[in-house]
């Protein structure tokens, strides 16, 4: 690993890596004063299964549990740290799910982060965003590796490293005596990062074989912005025909729900195709039957039409596609802007805060707007995605609201446990309310919680 002292690595709005003076990153002000050297003096780590309420299933597998692993840092001054990490190697490689048992997948993924942690022993560093600079290539080339997979997906060693991330920067924000997550936000990012709404949408997952009884009756429960999966089973004809009487389901049974919180007082549509498209032309098609049924002009996104290897120009397809898992890293969500995709899906809690930042940045830059999606994550990462969404700007056709996509609620078998966990439990924000988390000025002084020490997960490195 190699620290970078004098100059920090930066990707700009062209995709080019640019070497940057700190002051440029941090500010010479007191706002982003250049922060301190953290020397790591120790490293634990360690993992809890999560088992889930029922198989979760999507791009051809089933998962049955979750790990969430934990990554610790202790400095030469005495502070620690702790960071989570809900480890996801459906989402992340499907192929390196397909490959192992379920066990063995989440155990390449773990062995990656371990390996990351014996990298930060005894290392130094100034920024978080430095740190990951540096750890991502081999933790990314260790990744190939130990799972015999020269073509790993980037967002594999990305999700490994979200908990030695998050633990770098709570690190960081001891050492520097910062107390909120805007404190956290480096100068050169805070453009992207600089709203503060009052509320954040809360966005369910309604996967295939939820029925429509259940979509419905989220909407009578305030919600009013749903992740619904299409790409189903089968062949592009039997998927498109399948997609296209989902469809026609959904829209008869809400498609007439007003609502206050659009423009146009109707309810958003976000479909998501796990890249189950193999062609314009068939994409085209649905959007031509929602034409026909009058649902057209409720479609806000459509996220991950097309795979990744899928090169086509898109931006003459008359709806806004959103790239998530394509957009690995920075110079990744730069080449779907070039090939028309008009929205980002931000992932904090899966491709590292500090990844995060970088898009979020770049985005903004292109005038293209973001939301945060989940990876169904624990109830503690929840706030980590809560707090960029929170500063995001608006997303086109929605009002003064954040966006935040959150399923764990609707998988894990313990989650009110899970929640227990979380060290603010009954703060206001942490559920949501008739469709939307309520974020109040508690939310803002202590980040929703993330700089709070965890009792439950600190007990486990007690012995250290």
């Amino acid at each position: 690993m190699h620290n970078r002292r004098e100059f920090i690595s930066r990707v700009s709005a062209a995709g080019a890596a640019v070497m940057i003076d700190p002051l440029d990153i941090f500010g010479a002000s007191g706002i982003n004063p250049i922060p301190k050297k953290i020397t790591i003096k120790g490293v634990n780590a360690n993992f809890e299964r999560e088992p889930l309420i029922r198989p979760f299933g999507f791009k051809g597998g089933y998962m049955t549990e979750i790990w969430q692993s934990i990554a610790y840092l202790e400095s030469d001054s005495g502070n620690h740290s702790i960071g989570l990490c809900s480890q996801s190697v459906l989402w992340s490689d499907a192929s390196v799910f397909a490959a192992h048992s379920e066990s063995g997948g989440n155990s390449l993924m773990y062995a990656m982060t371990e390996r990351a942690m014996q990298i930060i022993k005894g290392q130094s560093f100034t920024s978080p965003i430095e740190l990951l600079d540096s750890l991502y290539p081999e933790v990314y080339e260790y990744g190939k590796e130990i799972t015999s997979n020269p073509a790993l997906r980037k967002t594999f060693a990305l999700n490994a490293l979200v908990g030695p991330d998050n633990a770098a920067w709570i690190l960081y924000a001891k050492e520097n005596g910062m107390k909120s997550f805007d404190e956290l936000i480096p100068a050169a990012y805070k453009p992207a990062l600089s709203h503060r709404h009052n509320k954040v949408a809360g966005i369910p997952l309604m996967a295939y074989t939820i029925p429509i009884e259940e979509i419905k009756a989220a909407t009578d429960q305030g919600y009013f912005f749903m992740k619904i999966k299409i790409g189903q089973p089968g062949t592009q004809e039997e998927m498109l025909e399948k997609d296209k009487a989902r469809l026609s389901a959904i829209h008869k049974a809400i498609g007439h729900i007003k609502t206050t919180y659009t423009k146009n007082g109707k309810l958003p549509y976000y479909f998501d195709a796990n890249g189950r498209y193999e062609s314009k032309e068939t994409l085209l098609k649905l959007l031509d039957h929602a034409r026909k049924i009058g649902a057209f002009e409720q479609i806000a996104i459509i996220e991950e039409p097309f795979a990744e290897e899928n090169e086509t120009d898109v931006s003459d397809i008359p709806v806004r596609l959103a790239s998530d898992e394509s957009a690995h890293t920075v110079e990744d969500a730069l080449h779907r802007i070039q090939l028309g995709y008009k929205a980002i899906a931000l992932k904090a809690i899966a491709k590292t805060l500090s990844m995060t930042m970088k898009i979020a940045q770049a985005a903004y830059e292109k005038n293209i707007p973001c939301f945060c999606a989940d990876l169904t994550v624990n109830p503690v990462l929840i706030e980590w995605n809560k707090n960029v969404a929170a500063r995001l700007a608006s997303f086109p056709g929605i009002g003064d609201l954040g966006l935040v996509e959150s399923n764990g609620h609707q998988n894990y078998r313990n989650w009110q446990t899970m929640k227990s966990y979380h060290p603010r439990m009954n703060g206001k924000w942490v559920d949501v309310n008739r469709g939307v988390y309520e974020l109040n000025d508690e939310f803002y002084a202590s980040g929703g919680g993330i700089f709070d020490p965890m009792p439950h997960y600190e007990e486990m490195f007690k012995s250290h």
